[in-house]
């Protein structure tokens, strides 16, 4: 063997690593590899190689991760739902409305399982503002889509970018309203963080975390009987599934973070939240009376 042929190859320069990622890619979208896992293995090599960033390797993946979660995974719970009751005057509709921050709405008539339609923020604002406007809400909604908590979240958002819908209706199994789903939750799914949430949220100790002080953070989504067999509380879950609809209910609207409700023995303060959901408590309890 020569001394030239001794000699360790070069490395690849940029354009040729970038025709190999090419060409991988290629063969992965042709059926090479052959399952989702090679192709995600694939893409985090052409991160590890510089070819893509941090960003747009998430981006990829929450592509990808789409295909394999249901509306069940990303809706916001019924508990949590801003509606308007349809027999409500247009001033107390204005002011949910600017309270809530939100665009779009379910309109419904005596109770949530009754969804009449859905109430864009620009149609109330039209309709108060017109000269001779419309006599009742119910002039200004616009059709409800009803979606079934199992469809799948690339499905979904297939028919939103069809439709030019934004928001559905989430029914359960028997026919009640679940929840309901915006197109922002679903793209939140690609752009945001990709790792599975509900592995998590099965576990009651990463839904209540005790605290050093001896108080407690609890997630908005526990389960009202993990809540009532961690404190040994009372509370009814004939009307609400989770801790967060219970304070939702009792505070009468969407809270804020800041916001403090004490019910019973336990003092409650909203320590995360945004527009649309209540995410976190802090939770102090008190020596029984």
């Amino acid at each position: 063997m020569s001394e030239d042929d001794s000699r360790p190859s070069p490395a690849p320069e940029p354009q040729e690593r970038r025709r190999g990622w090419l060409e991988r890619l290629s063969s992965a979208i042709s059926g090479e590899p052959s399952n989702r896992e090679d192709l995600v293995e694939l893409l985090r090599d052409t991160h590890a190689d510089g070819l893509i960033d941090a960003d747009t390797l998430r981006m990829f993946e929450g592509a990808l991760g789409i295909s394999s979660k249901t509306v069940g995974d990303v809706m916001v719970p019924r508990a949590q739902m801003v509606a308007l009751p349809a027999d409500a005057k247009f001033l107390d509709l204005m002011k949910q409305v600017v309270e809530s921050g939100h665009s779009r709405f379910p309109v419904h008539g005596e109770d949530k399982d009754e969804i009449l339609g859905i109430l864009l923020a620009k149609d109330l604002l039209r309709g108060v503002v017109a000269d001779n406007g419309p006599g009742s809400i119910h002039e200004l909604l616009r059709p409800a889509v009803l979606i079934p908590e199992s469809k799948k979240l690339n499905v979904l958002l297939r028919e939103f970018r069809l439709s030019r819908n934004h928001m559905a209706i989430v029914i359960d199994e028997y026919g009640g309203v679940a929840g309901l789903v915006t197109i922002e939750d679903v793209l939140e799914e690609i752009v945001g963080e990709i790792d599975d949430e509900h592995d998590d949220a099965e576990d009651p100790n990463a839904l209540i975390a005790a605290q050093a002080d001896g108080q407690f953070a609890v997630s908005a989504l526990t389960p009202i009987a993990d809540f009532n067999e961690r404190f040994g509380s009372d509370f009814d879950d004939a009307e609400y599934d989770t801790i967060g609809g219970v304070i939702i209910g009792a505070i009468g609207h969407l809270p804020e973070v800041g916001e403090e409700l004490t019910l019973g023995r336990f003092a409650f303060r909203v320590t995360d939240a945004d527009s649309r959901r209540l995410h976190a408590l802090h939770v102090s309890v008190h020596a029984d009376a």
